[in-house]
């Protein structure tokens, strides 16, 4: 079987002994399990005014993702509001 990059990476650093056990799986599971589901939750509604263009072009680019367009537009934001999102320079 042929491995790309990042799985020989993973599969050296298992092989060399640079993983571990951790005494309390189901505990840390659940913990990572809440951490992501209060990440994920949206529980707060706003509104927005957009162009037609801008929303039809949302609403192509969700398509194309195969995601409804106002999770696009809610994952924008959140990679946006937490620095993932960074802004092409203009020469």
């Amino acid at each position: 079987m042929k491995l790309d990059k990042e799985e020989q990476e993973l599969l050296q650093s298992l092989e060399s002994g640079g993983w571990e056990s951790i005494d309390n799986l189901e505990s840390e599971i659940a913990e990572h399990r809440l951490a992501a589901k209060n990440t994920l939750k949206k529980d707060q509604r706003i509104n927005i005014r957009l162009s037609a263009n801008d929303l039809e072009s949302l609403k192509t680019n969700a398509v194309e993702l195969g995601l409804p367009y106002q999770t696009l537009v809610s994952s924008v934001l959140h990679q946006y509001v937490s620095g993932k999102l960074v802004q092409k320079s203009i020469r």
